[in-house]
């Protein structure tokens, strides 16, 4: 497995949209558990292709519950209701956090890293980590959603994405 660099802030593959996948082989299985090792070598909750530098539609998510590691191809969101504002971080902006407001619940239909189509439904963190991370492949940074930005000293005690 390989830790890759982190993308930051302000390079131009963070703001495209990314492509649909169409190959489902090895190579994308060793690019899947490459972005697993880079988030938890950064200490993500979940990490999304473009941060590595790669504009294909390939998230993932892992904020340490039940669910585990969640793979994402080619997601659709199908469903949002509810609203939740919290703090969210991003490992692309290093240090900057802000309160965003975003759906409670979300349900997304994506392909798994065989290419098998299935269907997640998420409320609050979870569902949050896989908004932030859609919207990173569609060009979209947290940093236009947020309501106001957080001081280091207001985060002591919460999760970051």
């Amino acid at each position: 497995m390989t830790v890759k660099k982190i993308v930051t802030y302000p390079a131009d593959v963070l703001t495209q949209s990314c492509e649909k996948v169409t190959v489902f082989d090895k190579k994308l299985e060793k690019l899947l558990n490459d972005m697993y090792d880079t988030m938890i070598e950064f200490d993500g909750v979940g990490l999304a292709a473009p941060q590595i530098g790669l504009l294909k539609q390939i998230a993932i998510v892992d904020i340490d519950d039940e669910s585990g590691t969640i793979e994402f191809i080619n997601p659709v969101i199908l469903e949002t209701s509810g609203e939740q504002t919290g703090p969210e971080g991003c490992l692309s902006f290093p240090g900057l956090y802000g309160e965003v407001t975003r759906p409670d619940f979300v349900k997304v239909e994506a392909q798994n890293r065989k290419g098998k189509h299935f269907t997640i439904e998420a409320n609050g963190f979870l569902a949050r980590a896989i908004l932030h991370e859609i919207d990173h492949l569609n060009g979209i940074l947290f940093t236009s959603k947020v309501t106001r930005y957080l001081e280091e000293h207001e985060l002591e005690g919460l999760e970051s994405e």
